[in-house]
């Protein structure tokens, strides 16, 4: 099987896909990337084949747009600069890719692309989600920004929100896919927040039913196998500072506002502030150096990148932005969490792990020293957060997660006949 992974986002979008194709790629498939050429060397290392999508200025360029972490400009932000410029590529990609009758698409959330794809080429899709806010639901519905009705408004009222956040969200992003789709003689595609941007074929939860449990409304086709926690361990090696840190002292708190945010000065400042007030180890994670204050004091260091498997191991507990790759790795290391949710999913995020009980939150307008530490030492003093969280890491099934996922994947198409040889680009 040739399987094409589109895959459109910062490193916690593209990560899980680079693990799903390794997976894949160790059952004896041939495995291309397609997503932006700040990820090749990655992909590379996990040998996979790899084609561009967009260029080094375009992935800078989205990252550094303080409007991309903005509650309401955000989402629009990511549809018109990161997605609808990727339909013809992606299409031209997939076009010279395709081998008839042994090839399958891989599309994460914002692939609106490979929907294109799928219904030009014939090519099977599975639409891939990282996070359970990418399900809309009148039962548990997922908490974003601008939402009205809670959890325990009437399931009519619910209905009706998505239904009219749906008709907002088409008025933004259709009209680019549509346009496209109309040049290829393909119909439209319509309510894109509650069902366009699944794939008919299948769509894969990436995260386990005891975080979040599939509701009713959910489309059918819908598989939840677990996260697939992939986070460049072994493909980067981890500097002597940080071992030589990790062992000098009591197990410090872990703070990243997400590998995408080039506008964490705020962060970073109150973070150190807090932990001078209350004298704890700390590590900050970031690639943005200019983020970072210029002083650290003894007890803080600065790292670009630390896989975090290698890491929240050793950690008391991390603070960071409700990214859901982020969650799922300090989950499995049994670490409370100190979300400051921003945007995008990371309010739904924030959600689950109240409901676990292994964290708090505290909005960006109360992200502060004082309340940083009052927090940090809620979740550190209080054994109910330690020892759920500890439990909580028990759960995960790492292998069994993996092994599912590439079964849903291959089960889109049937085996080519005996002797048939597969093209290689790789």
């Amino acid at each position: 099987m040739r399987v094409l992974i589109v895959a459109i986002g910062s490193a916690g979008d593209v990560h899980p896909f680079l693990g799903i194709g390794s997976a894949m790629k160790s059952r004896g498939h041939e495995v291309i990337l397609i997503t932006s050429p700040y990820f090749e060397q990655a992909a590379r290392k996990c040998g996979l084949g790899f084609h561009p999508l967009g260029t080094w200025e375009d992935f800078q360029s989205l990252q550094s747009d303080a409007d991309l972490w903005h509650p309401q400009k955000g989402p629009w932000v990511v549809l018109k600069k990161a997605t609808a410029p990727t339909y013809q590529p992606i299409l031209d990609i997939s076009r010279e890719l395709h081998v008839p009758g042994e090839t399958v698409l891989l599309g994460s959330s914002l692939a609106f692309g490979g929907l294109n794809v799928r219904d030009l080429l014939g090519i099977p899709m599975v639409s891939v989600h990282l996070s359970p806010a990418l399900f809309v639901s009148a039962y548990r519905q997922p908490i974003i920004h601008g939402i009205v009705f809670g959890q325990s408004a009437p399931r009519f009222l619910k209905a009706l929100q998505w239904k009219i956040a749906s008709k907002i969200v088409d008025r933004i992003a259709a009209p680019d896919l549509n346009r496209f789709r109309s040049l290829h003689g393909l119909p439209p595609i319509h309510d894109l927040l509650r069902r366009g941007w699944h794939s008919p074929d299948r769509v894969l939860a990436l995260f386990p039913e005891w975080f979040a449990a599939p509701q009713p409304d959910w489309p059918e086709q819908t598989r939840l196998t677990g996260f697939p926690l992939f986070d460049e361990a072994g493909l980067r090696e981890v500097p002597e500072e940080v071992e030589a840190f990790l062992s000098s002292g009591d197990p410090p708190v872990i703070f990243t506002p997400g590998s995408a945010m080039a506008h964490g000065h705020a962060f970073f400042r109150e973070s150190v502030k807090a932990l001078t007030r209350s004298g704890r180890r700390g590590i900050l994670l970031t690639p943005f150096k200019d983020s970072v204050p210029g002083q650290l004091p003894d007890n803080v260091r600065h790292f670009s990148y630390i896989p975090f498997s290698k890491v929240l191991p050793r950690a008391a507990a991390i603070v960071y932005h409700g990214g859901i790759g982020t969650c799922s790795q300090a989950l499995r290391a049994g670490i409370p969490h100190l979300i400051q949710p921003m945007a995008h999913d990371q309010h739904e995020t924030l959600s689950r792990i109240r409901d676990l009980g292994v964290g708090l939150g505290l909005p960006p307008s109360k992200f502060n020293d004082k309340r940083i530490t009052a927090t940090l030492n809620e979740l550190l003093e209080k054994r109910e957060f330690r020892d759920r969280a500890r439990d909580i890491a028990k759960n995960f099934e790492v292998e069994r997660w993996i092994r599912e996922t590439c079964e849903a994947i291959e089960a889109l198409l049937p085996e080519p006949p005996s002797g048939t040889p597969r093209a290689s680009i790789l």
